[in-house]
């Protein structure tokens, strides 16, 4: 997937996301998973390893080890079992790689932004921006599935050209024949359409491509991975009341379709309701602002006991933007530190805040969002810092529009 749980995910913080079983995303993703360390690079994007991973692991190398390969291979000693069973758990984490660097490395040829690649428990998740066009929402979502089928099918060859030499090679056959199944599994399971799979994806690009209307097409989309959402859960439950231990497996994976799917039809809702309104419509302004060259302490003195906000935006020596800090930060700055740090280096950076111009679109602005400074843009013209557009700003649109008042003329 490309977003969360192997799909892909777009959403309001930062674009589109894939995830279970491996994908790619566009939707109302938000922020990397919690309790995920960097593992280094894919085509110039971070690879980060989600804690569950390593259980992951151990449960596929169990399984392949303990039940499959004695199975088709009987006889060999328990250690081969188990060396083959970790390699095949191993293989298939690559394969996972490899699905979402798909997703990466297309998505970056359509110049696309590309945050991160995580690995977890469900499968694999692509943080990425919004596609501009339906073509190239269809390339990233298909590209996924299209990489596991084709290792599926490479796998599924290697293993039977060893299968027929036997004897040492029998196996590897067999290591190869399960990878090559369990990536043509992954393949098929991420093209079913349900928004966040990689098949909700290319169904979302088709339905926009047809539709000539984004946010009509994702609304479509995401209704219809809710339904699927449930219909998983509903058949994982039958399965597991049937004393089948994978149905718990599916009820999760359901629930997960059902929970992001919804994220993204209220995140399309947004986006609908805000059409053809700019950032300066919504915009708070003046925008209270601190000195970023305080100490901690000075801040907190003369800025923060006084501020009504749970952050203020920082200014330079120039006046000119330099990040947003948030207060709740501040207070957990040691007391006998607070003299002498300065407040800009625990603020969080211009460059990782949202950032939009007066006259842009507000449902795009709301797009930059992050996890870390919260549903807040910065509004910056010629350098300067001319509003800001905050969670009640925005709330304040939607109310304008269900009263079908429109939004012009609001004042900060």
């Amino acid at each position: 997937m490309n977003g969360s749980a192997k799909g892909s995910a777009h959403g309001p913080a930062d674009g589109r996301t894939s995830g279970a079983a491996g994908g790619s995303a566009g939707g109302p993703a938000g922020g990397s998973l919690g309790g995920s360390i960097r593992l280094g690079q894919v085509v110039g994007v971070p690879l980060r390893m989600h804690w569950s991973v390593p259980l992951l692991v151990i449960l596929f190398a169990y399984g392949l080890g303990r039940r499959t390969l004695p199975v088709w291979s009987p006889g060999r000693p328990a250690v081969v079992y188990a060396v083959a069973g970790v390699a095949g758990a191993a293989l298939l984490m690559g394969s996972l790689v490899l699905h979402e660097t798909a997703h990466a490395a297309t998505a970056r040829r359509k110049e696309i932004s590309v945050e991160d690649v995580t690995l977890w428990a469900l499968g694999g998740m692509t943080r990425m921006g919004r596609p501009k066009t339906a073509a190239a929402a269809f390339l990233v979502a298909i590209s996924g599935p299209l990489t596991s089928l084709v290792l599926g099918g490479a796998a599924l060859g290697a293993g039977i050209g060893l299968h027929v030499v036997g004897g040492w090679a029998e196996i590897p056959a067999v290591v190869l024949l399960w990878l090559g199944w369990a990536n043509l599994f992954l393949g098929l399971f991420n093209l079913l359409p349900a928004v966040p799979l990689d098949g909700g994806r290319v169904l979302q690009a088709l339905l926009w491509w047809r539709m000539k209307d984004r946010d009509r097409a994702d609304l479509t989309a995401s209704r219809g991975g809710q339904i699927t959402g449930v219909l998983m859960a509903g058949a994982g439950w039958v399965l597991l009341l049937r004393g089948a231990p994978v149905g718990l497996w599916i009820v999760f994976l359901g629930l997960f379709v059902t929970v992001v799917a919804g994220t993204e039809r209220r995140h399309a809702g947004l986006h609908s309701a805000l059409r053809g309104i700019r950032v300066d419509e919504a915009m708070t302004a003046p925008v209270a602002t601190g000195a970023d060259w305080l100490t901690i302490q000075q801040f907190i003195d003369e800025v923060a006991v006084h501020s009504r906000h749970s952050a203020v935006p920082l200014l330079d020596f120039e006046g000119r933007p330099s990040g947003i800090v948030q207060i709740r930060r501040l207070a957990g700055v040691p007391a006998e530190a607070r003299a002498s740090l300065r407040v800009r280096e625990v603020a969080v950076p211009l460059s990782q805040c949202a950032v939009a111009a007066p006259d842009d679109p507000l449902a795009e602005a709301l797009d930059r969002v992050s996890l870390r400074t919260g549903m807040r843009i910065l509004v910056v013209d010629a350098g300067h810092l001319v509003g800001i557009v905050t969670g009640k700003d925005v709330s304040r649109m939607m109310q304008r529009h269900s009263l079908g008042g429109g939004a012009r003329g609001v004042d900060g």
